[in-house]
């Protein structure tokens, strides 16, 4: 559909209050155009929001896959040549599970990366947790700001990693910034972050904070032709695969069928539990301690169950990936190379690539 034949919001949202039957993904992926292009107002865009909501709106796996597809064709999207890194993955949840845990996927990209998996970790600062995956590598040193589309490209396929800050690479999001945090509850748009990574990854694991959305995102995920795909949720409403007991996964595999199993840390990766209350997180200051006694090998008996809880985390993801032939193996390929140093090497060497990024940027705008 053309610029010109698009709706305004005000239509949408009139369409979406009075005649919610009649309401499709089309008209919700319309809203969204109209508010990325600076259209709506502020009373409009949180009357859109609450609509969504109390609608059911995030149960309905077309809408979701209809928004998610409106904000990637509004990105800034990066040029990876596929050829020279192999497979593009990306591990993530949607947060909002409540439990706080420790940096769990950024550090499981981190080493997943570290073990040859080229990996775009797309992400932002903290929202429904203490520490976000941004929050706890810019206090490692990483200047994620001065990342631009541009620079992926060359940081993929030196370092196998890049840190994608969600506002750089989808700017008119922006829009919605403000009303999303002034209305203080969850809206669909809490559940597309795992969608809109720009490098659409050709692997990712997916965790979602609730077992019902589930097979809403696997499908969404279907729907925008994604696939070789795995949604998980532990069974504790986990957004991530829980190393307290089982978790459920919804794989996406290659032909678009849908696979739903459990896993679980003990039989599946040969990986003891722990509770979840000993993988907790804590403030940013603690994440960074526990991920340098992590990655140093220099593990506290406190530290036992965020490693294990990494490892299992990590070894499905290389799993999916390809990249391990059982979720064991790929468990002991996440601990072989923690142990090897790897992961801390690849960390001080693409914060020093950031920081030079910085620089060079400062410099130019010196001129």
């Amino acid at each position: 559909m053309t610029t010109a034949n698009r709706s305004h919001l005000k239509e949408i949202l009139k369409h979406l209050i009075l005649e919610p039957t009649g309401f499709t993904a089309e008209h919700a992926a319309q809203g969204l155009h109209s508010i990325m292009r600076g259209e709506a107002s502020e009373s409009q865009m949180g009357g859109f929001l609450t609509a969504l909501k109390l609608r059911g709106v995030d149960g309905n796996a077309q809408v979701i896959a209809a928004l998610a597809k409106e904000a990637l064709d509004n990105a800034l999207i990066p040029n990876i040549d596929r050829s020279k890194g192999g497979v593009v993955a990306d591990i993530v949840g949607t947060g909002g599970d409540g439990w706080n845990t420790f940096n769990i996927s950024t550090t499981s990209s981190l080493v997943a990366a570290a073990a040859g998996l080229c990996m775009t970790k797309h992400g932002s600062r903290a929202s429904s947790s203490n520490c976000g995956s941004a929050d706890l590598l810019e206090s490692l040193g990483f200047e994620l700001d001065y990342i631009s589309p541009g620079d992926v490209g060359d940081l993929l396929h030196q370092y196998k990693f890049c840190f994608l800050f969600s506002s750089t690479f989808h700017p008119s999001m922006r829009y919605l910034a403000k009303t999303r945090r002034d209305l203080g509850f969850p809206t669909p748009f809490n559940i597309l972050g795992p969608l809109m990574n720009p490098c659409v990854p050709d692997r990712a694991v997916v965790g979602v904070c609730a077992k019902s959305l589930g097979p809403v995102m696997a499908e969404a995920l279907k729907i925008l032709g994604r696939r070789n795909y795995a949604v998980v949720c532990g069974d504790e409403n986990l957004d991530e695969i829980s190393i307290a007991g089982d978790t459920h996964v919804w794989h996406l595999r290659e032909s678009g069928d849908i696979d739903y199993y459990t896993i679980n840390p003990e039989r599946d990766f040969g990986v003891p539990t722990h509770p979840l209350t000993e993988a907790a997180g804590s403030n940013l200051e603690d994440n960074q301690r526990i991920l340098k006694r992590l990655l140093g090998n220099t593990l506290q008996e406190s530290d036992i169950a965020i490693r294990d809880f990494v490892l299992v985390n990590t070894g499905f993801l290389l799993y999916i990936a390809g990249k391990a032939q059982s979720m064991k193996e790929g468990a002991e390929v996440a601990r072989h190379t923690i142990e090897s140093g790897k992961v801390l090497e690849l960390l001080e060497n693409f914060a020093q690539a950031t920081q030079a990024l910085k620089s060079q940027e400062l410099s130019r705008r010196a001129r």
